[in-house]
């Protein structure tokens, strides 16, 4: 295992220690979430701990499922205690870019049901300013070309997406944008008719991130960093 697959287990299963029995729990996609899920299993497990999950993803849905915790919906938990998800990249303001895997719709859903919202990545994902990597934009592909059109309008660069759907049965506008204004920005996307929902995390940040590094973490408050 690689020193940043060992961070991501770090950070991943020190998220699973917030859980509390009777919670209803938010369960994020990704590589480094997916040790939190199989940590949370194992407190299941062994502390006989009365969860239940809410997954943002099929895939999310099917690990949790096969490790034994118990999953639901927002149909039937409209309030979610905690939500535990990763990101592609995490700003000093807590701002977060999501979608790598394209569940940040579903995500952004969850973590805006949720009392609280942590954050587990590795020290590769902290950056000064957002922007990096490109904004998912999840998007009707009846308005495909209005929407790229439009997101260059904004300042964007599209790049669609190559042989993927959603779990929603979408398509994705991979988009590079110079990002100032993170809120501003994910305002300017959803506003696009047909767009589904972009990467972009500004409104529902996290409160605590905790950044895995080798064998070792940190965790960062957002209550501390203003």
């Amino acid at each position: 295992m690689n020193i940043i697959e060992i961070s991501k287990k770090t950070a991943g299963e020190k998220g699973a220690e917030y859980i509390r029995d009777g919670m209803v729990i938010g369960l994020g996609t990704g590589s480094t979430v997916r040790y939190t899920i199989e940590a949370i299993a194992n407190r299941i497990k062994y502390e006989n701990l009365d969860i239940i999950g809410i997954p943002t993803s099929n895939a999310t849905e099917k690990l949790a499922l096969s490790l034994g915790i118990k999953i639901s919906s927002l149909e039937e938990y409209s309030e979610v205690d905690l939500c535990i998800d990763g990101a592609d990249e995490v700003d000093s303001e807590f701002n977060l870019i999501k979608g790598a895997g394209g569940a940040h719709t579903m995500e952004k859903i969850v973590s805006s049901a949720s009392k609280r919202f942590i954050v587990v990545v590795d020290k590769t994902k902290m950056v000064e300013k957002i922007g990096k990597l490109p904004v998912p934009v999840e998007f009707i592909s009846f308005g495909k070309r209005f929407i790229s059109n439009e997101l260059r309008r904004i300042g964007g660069y599209p790049e669609l997406r190559e042989n993927f759907r959603t779990d929603n049965g979408n398509l994705i506008f991979d988009t590079k944008f110079h990002i100032n204004n993170p809120s501003l920005l994910e305002d300017k996307i959803n506003s696009i008719p047909g767009v589904i929902e972009n990467g972009v995390f500004s409104k529902r940040r996290p409160e605590m991130i905790i950044v895995g590094d080798g064998n070792n973490f940190r965790i960062l408050n957002r209550s501390e960093n203003g």
